[in-house]
């Protein structure tokens, strides 16, 4: 065994090098970032001096005459992601409360390897099983009873119109649950795990249960995690591609219920990208800067929200 030298460890170069190593990694980021947003804009800005912002809220998409709009793929994108966080969430804070407070020790190993398995799934093997086994399923089964239940009540009964096609945004939104779930519990399990015990004992203590420790206890102490943890999930469901492609019927026409076929910016791109040219193109990459301004506002979203939740804490 070789001592180590603790003079050629501390010598003032490699501090300096320490330093400047770790600042370039840092800078590097930003740089990353930079390059992606900047080769997003000159791609698509033949794109944008032709449509202007009018290309946000156009609905058209005809690569014969060049016309083309957005707004179907951003409303296939946020409905469809919408739909999987609703499902995901309560379904990630069960799994990760089961987990932390409520499961006895034998059975937390195997329910964990579970949820990294399904993490670990590619996500082409969720747009195949959702298009050749989850899909006519849904259709035969599921859906003409959702439509026969609800499609005639007041307001909601729009939600549920249509034919049951099987394909289309709930069902794309169901199969981003399911691949996100994973994620959400997977980190939504540590931030609760890290939870002082003492603060949790003092609470059973009191005479508190396991739901008002949850509530008032663990998810205080844990929001900013939790936070993060739905903002990692909806990451990826904003930008999920195969799977999406697979299921969401990849038709350019507004959506008259969360049954019908629709298309998102993600799949849209994997759809036409390849054999785009000129304008199409541009107005592809466009979708692709859309895309990246929509997660960078959703993370703003949430750093805001972690603010103003740390503000009113303060004031208590």
């Amino acid at each position: 065994m070789h001592k180590i030298d603790n003079k050629c460890l501390n010598h003032p170069w490699i501090e300096g090098l320490f330093k400047n190593t770790t600042r370039f990694f840092a800078i590097f980021v930003f740089a990353a970032l930079s390059a992606i947003l900047l080769s997003l804009i000159f791609g698509s800005w033949d794109s944008i001096t032709r449509f202007n912002l009018a290309f946000l809220w156009t609905n058209d998409w005809d690569p014969v005459q060049d016309n083309y709009g957005a707004l179907v793929p951003i409303i296939g994108t946020l409905i469809s992601a919408g739909v999987a966080l609703l499902i995901a969430v309560p379904i990630s804070f069960g799994i990760a409360t089961f987990l932390t407070e409520l499961s006895p020790e034998w059975l937390k190993r195997p329910i964990g390897t579970a949820v990294e398995m399904l993490a670990a799934i590619p996500s082409i093997i969720y747009g195949m099983w959702g298009l050749f086994v989850f899909v006519p399923l849904f259709q035969e089964y599921v859906q003409p009873h959702l439509i026969e239940a609800f499609g005639d009540l007041p307001v909601i009964g729009i939600l549920f119109s249509g034919a049951p096609f099987g394909i289309g945004l709930f069902t794309a939104g169901l199969v981003l649950a399911i691949m996100i779930i994973p994620f959400i519990a997977s980190v939504m399990r540590d931030v609760f795990s890290v939870v002082p015990p003492l603060l949790k004992e003092s609470a059973y203590g009191l005479g508190s249960t396991t739901w008002e420790v949850i509530w008032k206890v663990v998810l205080p102490y844990t929001k900013t995690g939790v936070i993060g943890s739905i903002m990692l999930g909806l990451g990826r469901a904003l930008g999920e591609t195969m799977a999406v492609t697979f299921v969401i019927g990849n038709a350019f026409q507004l959506p008259e219920s969360i049954f019908s076929p629709s298309t998102s910016i993600a799949s849209a791109i994997a759809n036409e990208f390849n054999e785009a040219g000129g304008l199409q193109k541009s107005a592809l990459m466009e979708l692709g800067l859309i895309l990246f301004l929509i997660t960078t506002l959703v993370l703003g979203a949430s750093r805001l929200l972690i603010m103003r939740m740390t503000k009113l804490e303060g004031k208590r």
